[in-house]
């Protein structure tokens, strides 16, 4: 529930740094002048929540064996708590919308929109639905879907392996991709040679579709874009945010467009891609970087962050606006990203020796608190 409550003694991080001063909560807004009892966080630090701008690492708590699907509500509450845990106040799920079949095929994706809207969640979750841009029989299917459950924020993805398609070759990892999907090599194989027949009618259908969901007030992007040219001509259509470049030219494409970057914290933890492609923290050293996202992995956005400080890439202050302010912007969401006076109670309180997690709360409401913090709370 929303508390009233006044933080004493913690350091309280601005865009200058931390500094030690007290907040008050009062109906789930950051209130100094609040008639609210006392908790002493010394030896604490209080940082915006994080708002996490791309995330599937709820995968996992859906299906945690291939094909075990019957309760997704289940599956979101464990995702809820984990993403408390984690220090995440927003969440954008990111649902893809594919041909690859499986959870992340079309008939899934509706089950999934269903279970979002009827699940209780304390974390403020949104989705985003990630769009195959070649399934063009499905494009009147995923524009009443995106009708349906007033989907605010759509991503275009072309994952097919048209170099190897273009060749006549084989893709890597068919047999993998088929039996995720639930098809015989065979058939996954023809599937992928027909939508890759498609490209030039995709050339063309896909504008209009762009132009139909931007008419709709859908905020619209682009995922692993490589060239300059992938990126203007996505931006030529409205997908205006960068998802996960995988080039220095197509990051500075996006810069050079005024379109926002985000990029994946786990990369940033591992030193460089899973895929042996870009350096995030390359990127951000240079200034081609407006938003960390946990990508598939909740607990990153964290660690992204303090590895960035411990390096020396950033202070911690324009770390932790890579995870905070700098996504709340790109989604337009005006009333949460830093700590400041009159903006929503969406906090994380950090023991500032061990850098542990040990309360988030969102909108004045606690969705988390463990070890010397909550006994702080109960004293």
């Amino acid at each position: 529930m929303s508390v009233k409550l006044r933080l004493t003694g913690a350091k309280v991080l601005g865009a200058d740094g931390l500094e030690a001063r007290d907040l008050g909560i009062c109906d789930g807004l950051l209130q100094s002048d609040t008639d609210a009892r006392d908790v002493d966080l010394s030896g604490y630090m209080i940082c915006p929540a994080f708002v996490d701008i791309h995330g599937d690492g709820f995968e996992r708590h859906l299906a945690p064996r291939r094909g075990v699907l019957k309760d997704l509500g289940q599956g979101l509450a464990s995702t809820d708590a984990e993403l408390a845990s984690n220090g995440i106040g927003t969440a954008v799920l990111a649902q893809f919308f594919s041909w690859e079949g499986g959870m992340r095929g079309t008939d899934f994706a509706a089950r999934f929109l269903a279970a979002h809207r009827a699940a209780q969640i304390l974390t403020d979750t949104r989705v985003q639905l990630r769009f195959e841009t070649h399934l063009l029989t499905q494009y009147e299917e995923f524009e009443a879907l995106v009708a349906e459950y007033t989907v605010p924020y759509v991503v275009f993805n072309d994952h097919l392996p048209h170099a190897a398609l273009a060749k006549g070759k084989k893709p890597p990892r068919l047999t993998g991709q088929a039996l995720k999907s639930g098809r015989s090599p065979e058939a996954h194989l023809a599937l992928l040679k027909d939508l890759h027949a498609q490209s030039d009618a995709v050339t063309a259908a896909l504008p209009e579709l762009a132009a139909r969901l931007s008419a709709r007030g859908v905020r619209l992007g682009a995922h692993d874009n490589e060239t300059a040219e992938q990126v203007q001509g996505f931006h030529e259509m409205g997908a205006s945010i960068g998802e996960f470049p995988v080039t220095r030219e197509a990051a500075e494409a996006h810069r050079a467009v005024g379109a926002p970057v985000i990029l994946g914290s786990p990369n940033v933890v591992r030193g460089g891609s899973h895929s042996g492609r870009l350096s995030a923290a390359e990127l951000i050293a240079g200034g081609l970087c407006d938003a960390l996202a946990s990508d598939y992995h909740f607990p990153a956005m964290k660690q992204a962050v303090f590895r960035l400080v411990d390096e020396g890439v950033a202070s911690l202050a324009q770390a932790w606006a890579l995870v905070s302010s700098g996504p709340a912007r790109i989604l337009g969401l005006t009333d949460r990203g830093e700590v400041a006076e009159g903006l929503r109670a969406d906090l994380v309180i950090l023991n500032k020796d061990t850098r542990q997690i040990e309360a988030t709360l969102v909108g004045g409401n606690i969705t988390y608190m463990a070890g010397g913090a909550a006994q702080r709370f109960l004293a």
